[in-house]
């Protein structure tokens, strides 16, 4: 009885052994079988089919794939069938041809057909379909088309990476087979394109006139999918004589399985890339030294390669081995083999002591010369050479310091002339929480560095009041600095004050003044930068005219008027602007109005030959009273808005010399028209063609009372301004022609008679405004002892 326990014991035991041992897995087994790194498939697993290699992660039968054999180890299962000599591999139903470790996997397909009988009736069809659920059609191996003279190839089936599916084809047709050649182009051959990420396949061959017209030399279509290596290597009739197919008939075509022709397929591991992989815990099947590759157009999963100088049988059993490129001289590029050096994955080239070089072809190792000492004389001649450039060099350095002190100096006695001392006081006093945050005191470092040291690309405004230039702050801020002319001494306390002024301004359409730099001889100021460009410019400028609406052209007019009532009225300093023309008026990229170049800028200068001539300001748009008794007064403002408001309804330029004599002036040629009723002449069409005739009307009375020739008559700006705002809040109505208001005999007299002459002093360039188109010129006429 115990005798056969122990028996019935060693038979148990032998049981469970042989199950472990023959787990799916091979947990066991793996762990300790020995193999060596050139097996291509798992330890005890076939590596053949036939004369096919299988390499892991595929494998033949459950034991020897990669994968669960119920879940993912599916598409890796190959079967092999033995009942033929030779054997050949399966994948499914499919015959397998090549499998490769770099991602090709190649099967067998058959063609499809479509023959026709003498009379043309359809004698037999068919369809050809393959499928492999897993991985890719290849676009860059295969090649898809039809051969025919009366053919269509018809392609369709599902993609990886989408729901859809696709659909492509192509036609060919030929009229006989004298000029057919072996190139698929379209005559007797075409080919069609597959969308990357294809996993099964259906070819279809068709007929548009079932060969009733070729059927003496071309009784069938036909439709393939094949790889491209074999039209590039075998030269068999099929394959690259079309003359032949096409004389082909049904009893060539009927055996499908003789004609089943090799097309190339993707594979990868898995369905994730390898971070996917990685970060849901799944353990990359890349052994050390590898690679993982997941750039695999309309392709899921990812494959294993050797890392560059490495190499290895198979990457997802083994580790890849370090190439030993020094032992085979056409691996690497040393001069000679015992210059070569291996290192992990690569190699390096160094020449022996006493050698100079790296050792390679093309830089290949030279002795070092012995050292020759040199004759005393030659070293006495070095030596007092050397002296006297270390002489040199240290007087270079005493003098360059000696220049930036001197350059220090001068600078410190700019900002003294230029009112810096007058400024720091402000600063410096009680109300320093209000003015700091409001003024800034650039240095002329930070400048030089804003602007390139004021290169020429960076000038973006000339003119009679200086120069400007855009600059860019540390901040990544875009400002727009002004260099004017030199400021006379005794007006410097009134330059200060207007800069304090001017930059505690809190208006929407005010250009803000950001700061100053006094370090100069001609002070630098600091404006804010507007993007957009002038009044001037979108005025006279065709290819900016576009959306510049009447309504557009009102707003600007009522925003204008409403910074110079602020200026003229409400600040605790009030500020006459001086020289109001649309080319001082910028525009946002919204178009809204920013004012720019008034106050400090304009102070008059200390130039000898310029201090008797105080009246300043562009031609076209100067007051004509300032211009008589010298008297600057908030009405001057008024009038060069007049003449702003013209150019916004007639879009015509203040001063043009190219006009006729009496019709240079646009306030004098506005006025006459006005008198004699004949404002559509001058009128800009394009908006009297939007039907704002009584708003136009109403705009220019308005100009007209601006233009009064006293200017006592002349309304103030905050009467413009609101009139300007009930305006904008008209319905527009029809012309009424006989409401023109006619003009006083006293201006028509004056303004209808000579026009004054202007002294060219710009370029077209003044102050603040950024555009080239601009005539404006700067007035210099009675001498004055104050001119304002």
């Amino acid at each position: 009885m115990l005798k056969g326990e122990f028996g019935w014991g060693i038979s148990l035991f032998l049981i469970v052994v042989a199950t472990l041992l023959s787990s799916p897995h091979q947990t066991i087994g793996q762990e300790v079988a020995s193999f060596t790194d050139s097996q291509i498939a798992l330890p005890g697993c076939p590596d053949k089919c036939g004369d096919v290699d299988i390499p892991y992660p595929f494998g033949i039968g459950d034991k020897c794939h990669y994968g669960n054999p119920l879940t993912e180890g599916i598409f890796y299962n190959i079967t092999c069938n033995d009942t033929t000599v030779p054997s050949f591999p399966t994948y499914g139903a499919t015959k397998v041809v090549l499998i490769t470790l770099d991602g090709e996997f190649r099967v067998s397909n058959s063609i499809a057909y479509l023959c026709f009988d003498i009379t043309g009736t359809k004698f037999n069809h068919l369809k050809s379909w393959i499928s492999v659920t897993r991985f890719a059609l290849s676009t860059t191996q295969n090649i898809a088309g039809a051969i025919g003279c009366d053919t269509t190839g018809l392609f369709s089936g599902t993609m990886m990476n989408s729901t859809g599916g696709f659909l492509s084809g192509c036609i060919t047709g030929c009229s006989n087979q004298s000029y057919i050649s072996n190139k698929c182009e379209g005559i007797g051959c075409c080919l069609a394109s597959i969308p990357d990420g294809v996993t099964n396949i259906t070819l279809e061959a068709g007929s548009m006139l079932n060969h009733k017209y070729v059927l003496g030399y071309n009784p069938c279509s036909v439709a393939f999918v094949m790889a491209k290596d074999q039209l590039q290597q075998n030269h068999s009739e099929m394959l690259f004589s079309i003359q032949s197919i096409l004389k082909k008939d049904v009893s060539y075509f009927k055996d499908a399985n003789e004609l089943l022709y090799p097309m190339v397929y993707n594979w990868s591991i898995g369905t994730k890339d390898c971070k996917s992989a990685q970060a849901a815990g799944e353990p990359l099947l890349c052994k050390g030294n590898t690679v993982c590759v997941d750039d695999l157009p309309g392709q899921w999963g990812y494959r294993c390669e050797c890392k560059l100088g490495f190499t290895g049988i198979n990457p997802y059993l083994h580790d890849c081995q370090d190439i030993n490129e020094c032992a085979d001289n056409g691996l690497h590029n040393c001069e000679k083999q015992e210059y070569c050096h291996s290192t992990p994955g690569s190699y390096r080239c160094q020449c022996p002591q006493s050698f100079n070089g790296n050792g390679t072809k093309e830089s290949p190792c030279v002795r070092i010369q012995k050292k020759v000492l040199l004759p005393l004389e030659s070293i006495i001649i070095l030596g007092v050479g050397g002296g006297v450039i270390a002489f040199l060099l240290v007087g270079f350095w005493f003098h360059w310091q000696h220049g930036n002190k001197e350059i220090q100096k001068l600078r410190e006695k700019c900002f003294q002339q230029n009112g810096g001392h007058i400024l720091q006081q402000k600063l410096s006093g009680r109300d320093v929480s209000s003015l700091g945050s409001m003024v800034r005191m650039f240095t002329f470092e930070q400048l030089q560095k804003a602007t390139d040291n004021y290169s020429d690309s960076s000038i973006i405004g000339r003119g009679g009041f200086g120069m400007v230039f855009k600059g860019l702050l540390p901040n990544n801020q875009v400002v727009a600095i002004k260099r004017s002319i030199k400021v006379d001494s005794t007006q410097v306390e009134q330059f200060i004050n207007e800069v304090v002024a001017l930059s505690q301004i809190n208006n929407k359409n005010v250009v803000k003044l950001l700061g100053c730099c006094l370090e100069t001889e001609v002070p630098l100021l600091v404006y804010e930068f507007i993007s957009n460009g002038t009044l001037h410019d979108h005025l006279h400028d065709e290819e900016k005219l576009f959306s510049f609406t009447w309504d557009v052209r009102l707003r600007i007019a009522a925003e204008v008027a409403e910074v110079l009532a602020y200026l003229h009225t409400t600040i605790s300093i009030p500020i006459i602007h001086r020289d109001i023309k649309s080319a001082n008026i910028l525009l946002d990229d919204k178009c809204v109005a920013k004012v720019a170049d008034f106050g400090a800028s304009k102070l008059a200068p200390v130039d000898r030959e310029q201090l008797g001539t105080m009246v300043q300001g562009t031609c076209g748009y100067l007051d004509p009273e300032y211009m008589q008794t010298g008297e600057l007064t908030d009405k001057s403002d008024v009038y060069s808005f007049g003449v702003v408001l013209v150019e916004l309804i007639t879009r015509k330029k203040a001063m043009s010399y190219a006009n006729p004599e009496n019709e240079r002036c646009l306030a004098v040629c506005f006025l006459r028209k006005f008198k004699e009723d004949r404002l559509f002449e001058i009128f800009d069409e394009k908006i009297v063609s939007n039907g704002a005739i009584e708003q136009l009307k109403e705009v220019a009375n308005l100009a007209r009372r601006c233009l009064k020739l006293k200017g006592e008559d002349r309304p103030t700006m905050k009467e413009v301004a609101r009139e300007l705002e009930r305006i904008r809040c008209m319905t527009t109505h029809p012309w009424l022609s006989n409401n023109s208001v006619p003009l006083q005999n006293e201006e028509s007299k004056y303004l209808l008679g000579e026009a004054h002459d202007c002294i060219n002093n710009g370029y077209g360039y003044d102050g603040m405004s950024y555009s080239s188109s601009s005539q404006s010129r700067v007035v210099h006429l009675v001498p004055l002892e104050d001119g304002r």
